[in-house]
């Protein structure tokens, strides 16, 4: 028996965005919006293409920063998950500065990281390490706690020691949590990449927006907005399509599916 996707269900997420689109063109030209104040679509698109040279080296540049930055967090965030989920006394000494540091808006150490490292690349993928930090941390940490004390209490009970019920049951248990903070957190470091780049750099997405408007070219900085959120989804499904992979036991149904 085999489940196939309704073909509505594939093609919904374009026609959204179709829809979308489609009504913002009609809204500036309804109600005619100036384009220094809404671009239409028509015009953001043609303000892709003629800037097409610089969109692609400002992208690839934030592109760099952030998936340096997220793999950073990727590594830190697991270690710290681990140890937090694993020992009631880290929890309970780290998990209070954690959140802690979450409640600092990001914007507001890009200036100090501009001291300590100058403008350029390195306040950018500390940025992004820094605000899609948590979001693996707790996930993993969370997943490490789910595991039921009797469930403990049984593999002890034949043998397991404290190493091998965290290496062998509770890593997998706490997968399917990674994957989702992972798509949560990849979207979190591009915010983090341009909102150091808009600050403390003098190249990227960020860097390309904030001059643009500074010269009222408005079309470009939409342009700048599409490719960031073009890159965020397309990490986004990238993730999506590892987590399905490797999670498929735990992965909770989001469609309806015909049985043939």
């Amino acid at each position: 028996m085999s489940r196939k996707r309704p073909a509505i269900q594939t093609l919904m997420p374009w026609l959204v965005v179709f829809g979308l689109f489609g009504a913002w063109e009609l809204a500036c030209i309804a109600f005619s919006v100036p384009e220094f104040v809404l671009p239409r679509p028509t015009v953001v698109f043609q303000t892709m293409a003629e800037f097409a040279g610089p969109l692609w080296q400002h992208s690839s540049y934030t592109l760099f920063t952030t998936v340096i930055g997220f793999a950073l967090a990727v590594i830190g965030g697991v270690l710290l998950g681990l140890a937090v989920g694993a020992s009631p006394l880290v929890y309970h000494g780290l998990y209070p500065v954690l959140i802690g540091f979450n409640a600092i808006p990001k914007v507001a150490i890009v200036p100090v990281l501009v001291v300590w490292f100058g403008i350029g690349t390195i306040p950018a993928i500390i940025t992004a390490f820094a605000i899609s930090f948590f979001p693996i941390a707790v996930n993993v940490a969370t997943g490490l706690a789910t595991l039921e004390p009797e469930l403990e209490d049984v593999l002890r009970s034949l043998g397991a020691s404290k190493l091998d019920i965290l290496l062998k049951v509770g890593l997998p248990r706490s997968l399917p949590y990674f994957f989702a903070s992972l798509k949560v957190a990849v979207t979190l470091a591009f915010v983090g990449s341009v909102i150091a780049e808009t600050v403390a750099s003098n190249e990227g997405i960020g860097y390309l927006m904030l001059q643009a408007s500074s010269r009222f070219q408005i079309p470009l900085v939409f342009a700048g907005l599409i490719v960031i959120a073009a890159m965020g989804v397309v990490m986004y499904f990238l993730f999506a399509a590892v987590e399905g992979r490797l999670t498929g036991w735990a992965t909770r149904k989001t469609e309806f599916a015909e049985v043939e």
